[in-house]
């Protein structure tokens, strides 16, 4: 027996011991194991027996998130307490005095400015540990002096969120800091702050309807409970079992609410991975080092019908790269950032921020996959609606802090199914090209493959249009001509000479404004020399844009489109 008669310690003592015992060790709430302190500390407050995250206080957050665990705290305004005089099992204002003097805290709300990877940022902290980090006037006044204080110094701003919802005991004064607290995230938009919200275990209610769901990025913490209604209040409402993962980080992630889901001990150095791309850093270029795969250099079949149907086969090649190949051969410090925000995250549209030769960037494209299961999970490439809603999102990023858009498309079109019309698709693809037109930044597009109908220019209205040598571009698969206007799909490689569909076509009609060249015989036989090609074609382009003024950037490129297809003579061979 650990403790208790029998091991041997006097009943005298055993007041002391007991106090001992309990700065020692702690019982966990999830799994009701003893815990060795010290191992709980050390594993940043996760239970190592059953993993479970537990609330962290205020300086117990900034020492994780800020360099070197060094921070200031700044002040916040102070409120009269318990407006309502309300009462129920205890007065409202006998709470406080409790909450208090548990906590250390005057309320909800601690802020601290420090740096994260040397970039001086605030952190405002909702303390779940103080009135289960309800919100309140006071909570509402602190975060709305706090982000005020952010734009003032020009500091990104991260809020950590921890809690059950408004305060029930000031009522209809908690629920108007929904509002309040709203407006003052909008200020922060509007002068291009970088905010991210890290959502921790639990946050419900009216803070996750509020500013904690209009962030720039959305961090969600690994094990995190994160919702509007809670799970038992939803199962009595529509009496029906919800799913076991209901409400967890992971399931907000696959529904498209948040960007990532990151263990606790890496949200120090993601988080500053993000802010050095939003805040603009400078960086060298990466070196490129990438190796071809073996299995690429088999030869293609079925080449040699005509000169534009080649083009196709070597378009399609299973070997030539895709998105993330790129990605992981030119980026440096990529980020992955998922979802809609709307209703799921869809794996066919890649997108997020990085380094591109040294240029911070927002960079989406469709991503095929390489395998049966990687293919079955980005769909080979053809998107759902929430795919361009994401990459919308994606490219209103890139205006707010004024990144160039890379856009990399391959696809033989946007996804075709039932849940596509159910959910908007023609709107959805209506919508990227329009956002794509109208954005106040740097765009370049590149048809690194397949361009293949709507779902291709949905992300290629850029202020320059790339495309690869061997990369195609038209309206419908040359197979699917065939079969309607010859009624026999044999007719394939007829058709796609008849439909001028290589990069040579478009440069010819100024559908584009540049080729790049790919080494012989394909991309697909010299990874590094494709890469080396694309890497510095674009990043020329970017810089060339760069020395534009961005509200004038939209006019010109709508000039371009406009432009385009007017006076075109017949293309020959």
């Amino acid at each position: 027996m650990l403790f208790g008669k029998k091991s041997g310690i006097k009943n005298r003592n055993r007041e002391r011991y007991d106090r001992v015992r309990r700065l020692m060790w702690i019982k966990c709430e999830s799994c009701g194991k003893l815990v060795y302190y010290k191992d709980y500390k050390d594993n940043h407050y996760i239970c190592p027996m059953c993993g479970r995250a537990f609330i962290m206080t205020p300086k117990q957050r900034f020492d994780l998130l800020f360099d070197d665990m060094t921070w200031e705290k700044i002040a916040l305004p102070t409120v009269t307490d318990d407006p309502l005089h309300f009462t129920d099992r205890m007065p409202y204002a006998e709470r406080l005095v409790k909450a208090r003097k548990d906590t250390g805290c005057n309320d909800a709300i601690t802020t601290a400015d420090g740096t994260i990877g040397g970039i001086p940022s605030t952190v405002c902290v909702l303390n779940g540990d103080f009135m289960m980090g309800s919100m309140g006037r006071a909570a509402g006044d602190g975060i709305i002096a706090s982000i005020d204080h952010a734009i003032e110094q020009r500091r990104p701003f991260i809020m950590v969120a921890c809690s059950g919802g408004a305060r029930m005991q000031e009522n209809i004064l908690s629920l108007m800091q929904m509002a309040r607290t709203t407006v003052a995230v909008n200020r922060l938009h509007e002068n291009s702050i970088p905010y991210i919200v890290l959502l921790t275990d639990p946050t419900y209610g009216g803070v996750t309807a509020s500013f904690a769901m209009l962030g720039d990025i959305h961090i969600a913490e690994q094990g995190a409970r994160i919702g509007f209604a809670g799970r038992r209040v939803i199962e009595q409402n529509i009496r029906e079992k919800l799913p076991s993962n209901f409400q967890t980080a992971d399931y907000l992630y696959e529904h498209g609410m948040v960007d990532m889901v990151v263990p606790r001990a890496e949200l120090h150095d993601k988080i500053a991975k993000i802010l050095a791309v939003l805040t603009q850093q400078s960086r060298t270029p990466k070196e490129i080092n990438v190796a071809t795969p073996a299995a690429a250099n088999k030869p293609a079949r079925g080449m040699g019908e005509t000169a534009a149907y080649d083009k196709v086969l070597l378009a399609r090649n299973e070997n030539r790269p895709h998105f993330l190949d790129y990605i992981n051969g030119i980026v440096e410090d990529w980020t992955y950032l998922a979802g809609d925000r709307s209703f799921a995250e869809d794996a066919a549209m890649g997108s997020g921020i990085g380094f591109w030769h040294g240029i911070p960037a927002v960079i989406i494209g469709q991503e095929q996959g390489r395998d049966i299961e990687t293919r079955q999970k980005h769909r080979f490439g053809m998107a759902n609606p929430d795919g361009y809603r994401k990459a919308q999102r994606m490219m209103r990023l890139a205006e707010k802090f004024n990144l160039p858009i890379i856009s990399l498309f391959d696809t033989a079109g946007a996804f075709a199914g039932r849940e596509g019309e159910e959910r908007g698709q023609s709107q959805a693809v209506a919508s990227s090209i329009a956002t794509g037109l109208s954005v106040k930044t740097p765009y370049v597009a590149v048809n690194v493959g397949q361009g293949g109908s709507g779902g291709a220019i949905a992300i290629g209205t850029g202020d320059r249009v790339l495309m690869m040598e061997n990369a195609i571009y038209s309206v419908i698969a040359p197979e699917s001509c065939a079969s309607i206007l010859w009624k026999d799909n044999k007719f394939k490689a007829d058709a796609a000479q008849a439909m001028k569909l290589t990069a040579r076509d478009m440069a010819d009609m100024k559908v584009i404004d540049q080729i790049i060249p790919e080494p012989a015989g394909g991309a697909h036989t010299d990874w590094q020399t494709t890469m080396e090609y694309l890497s510095s074609a674009v990043a020329a382009q970017i810089k060339e844009l760069q020395q534009q003024k961005p509200e004038k950037l939209p006019k010109a490129r709508a000039d371009k489109f406009l432009k385009m297809t007017r006076d075109i003579e017949s293309v020959t061979e």
